[in-house]
């Protein structure tokens, strides 16, 4: 088996056992970039100098047996929107197309201290608003699974790289969905954690009360690795939740017994795909099995959360993006009146739906429309929260489906936003009420693409969600599907 094919800690134990090394899997991982991208497209810059240096750093410290931690000298790749200082950071947009950030987002520097090694950064929707990497600057990043279909959104090229095996994990973010989505549409895992648990200095704001940064992996224990890093406390973010960081890794223990699974209603609805539908129900099954309780619950708000959430996303946006004006950084018109560059370095700098949202939530915001929209859709959201925590009252975790169908064709809703929307339907909520959630593969389609189950939990309990997934993972085979070689299981490391 290749040395890219394997998860973070098969690596680490190779690593520690001196069967391989850190710059040997880092060329491995760009010669399989090298072979892949023009397929796929998952990366917008790639890093490989910095790469090698900080992997051949990493094997000297293994070599002077200094003290490492658990993912010292694996590959990593970043999403496109995480300020890496001195490596160009564009958000996929022409605006920031040239933009080298002066300084780090604190999620890239505890990777960097901890010694994993920066691969590249990841093709994204144009300023994380999108659920296809379709509108990136840089072109539609490609489905390992088929070519020909979207690999979701925002975080696709992050989800793709590592399904494609052009990476060992990576780091996404979420605003409505955008690291679940992908990850269930790409047949790998994805995380989102509370708001408050992963520090967000340094992310390129969309939605500020929404976003969060979290893993993209292989499977659920390299997750709980990747979240023993990046979280904690963080004096540059004023929303950096101080609250004590267990060890994720102590919860994968197989043992679910006695926990509480609750089924919302509300979540299988009508025009949900069948065959997702189907997956689900039988990932539920399995987890009764395993000795989990399952218990009927009801989140009445859910219908409402689609248009809460893009008065407030949008409404958000509208105000994080005022300062792109083609004066300071990112991309200038040629214009030479002041009011002109204003207008045409934001009409020349910004693509089509990134205006659709500026001009929504500037609508929103506006004199008259405040407290019929944005102060209405808040109080919606105080009442989709209500529900989780009412819910949660008699449940450990809930269960969903990630995405209401598996991946659609490229192009396929492009003409149609509110079809596009609909796509975060399932995650969108966990946003909107700031509790973690995560998604794992649950099964395929008839025509071999990955379906997605998504467990959510209370704030902060990160542990349950992960030990509820890992065991679940352990009792099934799809975490270890191999993309373009349909339902071939790869072999497990001996």
């Amino acid at each position: 088996m290749k040395l890219n094919e394997l998860t973070a800690h098969e690596i680490r134990d190779l690593l520690k056992e001196g069967k391989t090394s850190s710059e040997e899997v880092t060329k491995v991982i760009f010669e399989r970039i090298e072979e892949e991208e023009d397929r796929i497209g998952a990366y917008v810059t790639l890093t490989r100098d910095t790469a090698l240096e900080q992997a051949r750093m990493a094997d000297k410290k293994r070599k002077e047996d200094a003290v490492v931690s658990a993912l010292a000298g694996i590959p990593i790749s970043i999403k496109d929107n995480i300020c890496t200082r001195g490596i160009r950071t564009t958000c996929s947009s022409k605006i920031l197309s040239n933009f080298v950030p002066p300084y780090q987002s604190t999620v890239f520097e505890k990777l960097l201290s901890r010694d994993l090694v920066p691969v590249g950064k990841t093709n994204m929707d144009e300023f994380a608003m999108g659920s296809s990497t379709e509108t990136s600057f840089f072109g539609t990043t490609h489905n390992p699974w088929n070519l020909e279909t979207i690999p979701g959104g925002s975080s696709g090229g992050s989800a793709a790289s590592v399904a494609n095996n052009e990476t060992i994990v990576s780091i996404g973010s979420d605003t409505g969905g955008s690291i679940r989505q992908p990850a269930s549409l790409c047949g790998v895992v994805g995380l989102k954690p509370t708001y408050g648990r992963v520090s967000r200095f340094g992310l390129v704001a969309f939605a500020s009360s929404l976003d969060q940064i979290g893993p993209l992996t292989k499977d659920v224990e390299d997750t709980a690795l990747l979240m023993n890093i990046i979280s904690g406390h963080d004096k540059k973010d004023s929303t950096s939740a101080n609250t004590p960081v267990p060890d994720y890794t102590s919860a994968l223990t197989r043992d679910i017994k006695g926990l509480v699974v609750g089924i919302p209603g509300e979540y299988f609805v009508a025009g949900m795909d069948s065959e997702v539908e189907t997956a689900v129900k039988k990932a539920i099954g399995l987890l009764e099995k395993s000795g989990a309780k399952l218990e009927e619950i009801s989140l009445p708000h859910t219908d409402y959360s689609i248009a809460a959430y893009y008065i407030i996303a949008t409404a958000e946006a509208s105000s994080n993006l005022a300062r792109y004006d083609g004066v300071k950084y990112g991309y200038r018109s040629e214009e030479e009146s002041l009011m002109m560059m204003y207008e045409k370095t934001r009409s020349e700098g910004f693509g089509a739906e990134v205006k659709r949202r500026i001009m929504l939530g500037t609508y929103t915001l506006s004199t008259g429309f405040y407290d019929a929209y944005y102060l209405k859709a808040q109080r919606v959201r105080t009442l989709i929260k209500q529900d989780f925590e009412k819910a949660f009252e008699n449940c450990d975790c809930i269960v969903t489906p990630t995405a209401p169908t598996p991946a659609f064709k490229i192009g396929e809703k492009t003409e149609n936003p509110l079809q596009m929307y609909l796509s975060d339907i399932f995650t969108i909520p966990a946003n909107l009420a700031g509790i973690p959630a995560v998604s794992i593969p649950c099964g395929f389609s008839k025509t071999g693409l990955p379906i997605g189950l998504q467990i959510m939990g209370k704030a902060f309990d990160e542990k349950t969600i992960l030990k509820i997934a890992h065991a679940y993972e352990q009792d099934t085979d799809w975490h270890l599907m191999v993309p373009g070689e349909k339902h071939q299981i790869k072999n497990r490391i001996s």
